[in-house]
């Protein structure tokens, strides 16, 4: 477990949208954040390289959570494969393990499955990517109680921090909070679109930074990505929340993850 902190950023699936990350930072040190946690899904987008650069740069005031997208990075890193044809995850995968330095693939490889932080005013804090369990678990504001409570029957922290499915939430189910900090670089929670992120202590609050949408895009363009227009899509006309909720949950129904 970290030592204890005053103030915690939260900045989770970042997804290689370098813009974002840029918006949000100056924002966390105007905030006060002692520790940035970084949790997750941070390097399979357009400009890998670089949003690893700038996190590392943070030196001993970062910690990285895995997420499901670094597992695939660092996969695809190692075994310098084709991604299949009509998979976007594993094409995103394989173009950014294409753009990396064999220092930022073990980076990635180095991050925890999980971490525990004490902060001034919310006690131990777990962090996780998908859930406490899996860091591909699907979770959402719709997800029924009745899983969310199975998920979370061995976790001891009061508070638990999330990410994966791109959508800020905030749940309880017994004596555990969970909350979900968003996506800095492609959120799912309709607009205006922003970087979403958490500031934990003494509260939780639930931050945004704005930043230049359409000029994003064309940097994101210009990276020759191979899923750039999916992320310009998603960007300049986001999903409808509700609907993307709806089918993170007939996923988890469909394709429950394997669980330990």
């Amino acid at each position: 477990m970290e030592s204890r902190v005053s103030r915690v950023a939260a900045v989770y699936d970042i997804h290689g949208n370098l813009p974002a990350l840029e918006a949000v930072l100056p924002d966390i040190e105007r905030a006060g954040a002692d520790l940035v946690v970084v949790g997750g899904d941070v390097a399979s987008g357009p400009m890998p390289a670089e949003v690893l650069d700038l996190l590392t740069a943070l030196g001993e005031n970062v910690r990285f959570v895995r997420g499901n997208a670094d597992r695939e990075v660092v996969l695809a890193y190692d075994h310098n494969g084709s991604p299949v044809e009509d998979d976007p995850a594993e094409r995103s995968a394989a173009w950014a393990a294409s753009r990396l330095s064999r220092q930022h693939r073990d980076l990635l490889a180095s991050f925890s499955g999980s971490i525990v932080v004490e902060i001034e005013g919310l006690g131990e804090v777990l962090f996780c990517h998908g859930s406490p369990r899996i860091d591909e678990e699907i979770l959402t504001s719709t997800t029924p109680d009745s899983r969310l409570r199975e998920i979370l029957s061995g976790v001891d922290q009061d508070l638990v921090v999330c990410g994966h499915t791109h959508a800020q939430f905030d749940r309880r189910t017994d004596h555990v909070r969970i909350v979900n900090a968003g996506s800095v670089g492609l959120p799912y929670q309709g607009t205006p679109v922003s970087a979403f992120w958490l500031l934990l202590g003494p509260e939780v609050e639930f931050r945004h930074s704005d930043y230049d949408l359409k000029l994003a895009v064309e940097q994101i363009r210009a990276t020759g990505y191979t899923e750039a227009e999916d992320t310009a899509e998603s960007l300049l006309d986001p999903p409808n929340p509700i609907w993307v909720a709806e089918l993170f949950e007939q996923q988890a129904t469909d394709d429950p993850p394997d669980t330990p």
